[in-house]
């Protein structure tokens, strides 16, 4: 099993659900999030917005800013990863800064709460 982890923009996530849906994913979590990229922000001018000078804060501008997003969780097997990434991927590429991340991480095991069902039979 893997969990895919996958950061999108708020305005995509309507068309992200749906594609997952017609990909034949039906479950997932979706949590409302804020950060930002890398971006060109300056190490210094952060260091002066932490140490609380406004006219470092008036220099960072809208660049140090956190941005609404949505963090998109899929538990999947491992032959369902693919089809996940590049849905998620087709959905939600504009070549813009800001498209997102996506992170595929090992899961060691799921239990069912109702049924007690682990492994596979907890995700399907």
């Amino acid at each position: 099993m893997k969990e895919v982890i996958a950061v999108v923009r708020i305005n995509m996530m309507n068309q992200t659900k749906q594609a997952l849906t017609d990909c034949g994913i039906d479950a997932f979590f979706v949590h409302e999030a804020h950060g930002r990229g890398k971006g060109f922000v300056n190490p210094e001018i952060l260091e002066g917005v932490q140490q609380g000078h406004e006219e470092a804060a008036s220099l960072l501008g809208e660049k140090g800013k956190l941005y609404p997003k949505r963090l998109l969780t899929v538990v999947v097997e491992d032959s369902m990863v693919g089809d996940v990434v590049e849905t998620i991927i087709d959905t939600n590429q504009t070549g813009l800064p800001g498209d997102g991340k996506i992170f595929v991480m090992p899961l060691a095991d799921a239990v069912r709460v109702r049924t007690g069902e682990a492994g596979k039979q907890a995700i399907i």
